[in-house]
């Protein structure tokens, strides 16, 4: 049996992640990202300002990191109710072609919503690709006639 472990980030494998991250961009087409080492130190300086928001759970294989997801935690406005309020935004979820289909996309997603529920998070969003939406779907996700989205950038 492997030896996987799925956890929250320490600090020195966000070199990895990174690594991981500039993968996922290169597997979607992306052109003209410039030097992987200037991503990779802007990233892991990102990643270390934004650790309070950003929480980064992955997977490990032995001594490697093969997956990664990130999950965006967004204070809400208040209500009388409900003082403290927060949702979250999956992000990146990415785990390394040769480690597909095994499952491990799955457990690494349940466990970014068993850290939601952890926070108190009252919901948790993806903006997944078509081929993802089936493990989202296996996870608890459901598709809402109420979220919207209004591209205000380009990404």
């Amino acid at each position: 049996m492997e030896n996987i472990s799925i956890r929250p980030v320490r600090p020195d494998e966000r070199a990895a992640v990174a690594g991981l991250r500039w993968e996922w961009l290169v597997e979607n087409g992306s052109e003209d990202l410039g030097e992987p080492d200037d991503f990779v130190r802007h990233f892991v300086a990102w990643a270390g300002e934004n650790a309070r928001t950003h929480h980064c759970t992955v997977v490990v294989r032995d001594d490697r990191v093969i997956g990664m997801a990130w999950l965006a935690v967004v204070q809400r406005v208040p209500t009388p109710r409900s003082p403290r309020r927060a949702s979250g935004d999956l992000q990146c979820v990415y785990v390394v072609p040769e480690a597909r289909d095994g499952g491990l996309g799955g457990r690494l997603i349940r466990a970014v919503l068993d850290g939601a529920r952890e926070l108190g998070l009252e919901r948790v969003t993806v903006h997944s690709s078509s081929r993802a939406v089936p493990a989202y779907a296996r996870s608890g996700f459901e598709e809402s006639p109420r979220l919207l989205q209004a591209r205000v950038a380009r990404a």
